[in-house]
């Protein structure tokens, strides 16, 4: 990690973005913030030089700027080979387990209001239709004026700030500008093909011994598509400012299943109206290959995007700090890549290996806090809907809290019945009876059994009948 001294010389070496206006926009529990926005109206001198159009337009100065974390983590150091081991910071309901370490996570490197900050930088020129007249990627220095949570950012997009302090017009000029540009990037996105499916995000409230009190749900809305935009069109540039024929780090995600598609589809036209469109979302989700970092682009399909990287997240994700590193080397320094292609992809490998096991390790989490809250709700009678089907019975989730349990096959039916498991229409069905469940059936379950050691949730079925 760097001195005091060599990060007073450091500022002076990098622009200066400390007079343009800037803040953060994180969940109002957000300890580590590794991106922050800035935004300027152009002058007439500006503007003049610029415009492009007959008609004059408003033009702006937009900076996403990022933790520059590759200036404290030098490589081949013990906190690099630490964070490179852990790949990712993981989330857990009740602890977060950090990529590195809480002096520079949360402390130095962390773009907290009111404090001068090393960044790297792509700086654009905007008009007021979202279009990138011209950007530059540099690194900086910056002193975030403000930081707001989620719910103040949603608060002023929908003019609702008398249930909040009052922000001075220079926050909320700023938020109603980046939330109009950031919503024509987005319309622009989902023209061009990417996948639009949102999914709220289940959340706990722990009392003082780590138990859950309550579950509630946060829900993707403009606030989040403001940062996201912008992000997204960062890591964009990025990607595309490095070009082909040098070894970089993509963020890649192929083709779907095709099979499976296909088969989503056929269900979708067969049952109609019948089916949730949760349900088609659900199986249309299970149908994509997922996303992973690689040296070889083959696009982004999710977000119709030929170049992607991820550049906007280095505190937590290590191929960010890598991307750093590379766009330093092929962009402002022009030093020639050491690292082969191969070793590289090497790395790319082992990064997405750790964070699908960091995915898994979260979603174990999940269902472990599940089964704790489902203990003070045994024998109760609950609305859900039928939300996996497997030869050995019903995945059924809550409607309510959305926990979800299985109603294992032998309790299905009257004694006797003989079910069987059609994997191609997503059902159980009984010849005898003539009846079946079907993914995304509404059901009505009672909680029989919630074991915390296993993080698993039992019901039974109350209405038996069927279709």
């Amino acid at each position: 990690m760097s001195s005091s001294w060599e990060i007073k010389y450091e500022i002076l070496r990098r622009r200066d973005m400390r007079d343009a206006f800037t803040f953060t926009v994180d969940p109002a529990d957000a300890k580590d913030f590794d991106d922050a926005l800035s935004f300027e109206i152009l002058n007439a001198d500006e503007v003049s030089n610029l415009q492009t159009t007959s008609n004059p337009q408003t033009l702006y100065r937009i900076g996403v700027h990022i933790a520059d974390v590759s200036f404290y983590v030098r490589p081949n150091t013990k906190v690099d080979d630490d964070a490179y081991k852990r790949g990712t910071s993981v989330y857990l309901v009740d602890r977060v387990l950090p990529m590195l370490p809480e002096e520079l996570c949360n402390d130095k490197c962390s773009l907290r209001p009111n404090e001068d900050k090393l960044c790297m930088s792509v700086i654009f020129t905007m008009d007021a239709d979202a279009h990138v007249l011209k950007y530059k990627i540099c690194r900086t220095v910056i002193r975030s004026d403000f930081r707001l949570n989620y719910d103040q950012a949603m608060a002023i997009i929908k003019n609702e700030t008398k249930t909040t302090p009052a922000f001075p017009e220079p926050l909320t000029g700023a938020v109603m500008a980046l939330h109009a540009l950031a919503q024509k990037l987005r319309a622009e996105r989902l023209a061009a093909g990417a996948l639009a499916i949102e999914q709220d995000e289940m959340r706990f409230r722990l009392d003082e011994h780590g138990n859950p009190v309550e579950i509630y749900f946060e829900s993707h809305n403009e606030a989040h598509q403001l940062i996201e935009e912008f992000m997204l069109l960062a890591n964009r540039t990025v990607a595309r400012a490095v070009g082909s024929g040098r070894p970089f780090v993509y963020r890649v995600h192929d083709l779907p299943d095709g099979e499976k598609l296909d088969a989503v589809k056929a269900f979708a036209r067969k049952m109609g109206s019948r089916v949730s469109p949760q349900a088609i979302d659900l199986l249309t989700i299970r149908a994509q290959a997922k996303a992973v970092y690689s040296t070889y682009n083959i696009g982004h399909y999710g977000l119709a995007f030929s170049h992607y990287t991820h550049f906007t997240s280095p505190i937590r994700r290590y191929p960010d700090l890598m991307v750093h590193r590379l766009v330093e080397k092929y962009i402002l320094t022009g030093k020639k890549e050491t690292m082969t292609r191969e070793e590289l992809e090497e790395k790319c490998e082992h990064c997405s290996a750790c964070e699908q096991d960091a995915a898994q390790a979260e979603r174990d989490s999940v269902k472990l806090f599940q089964a704790m809250w489902m203990t003070n709700h045994i024998g109760e009678i609950l609305p859900g809907h039928i939300c996996g089907v497997t030869d050995f019975g019903l995945f059924v989730q809550l409607d309510e809290s959305r926990c979800e349990g299985l109603v294992r096959i032998t309790q299905i039916g009257e004694p006797g019945e003989y079910w069987q498991y059609d994997e191609q229409n997503y059902r159980l069905f009984c010849d005898t009876s003539r009846r079946s469940y079907t993914l995304g059936d509404p059901v009505t379950v009672q909680v029989i059994r919630a074991d915390v050691n296993k993080s698993q949730i039992d019901f039974d079925l109350v209405e038996k009948e069927g279709k």
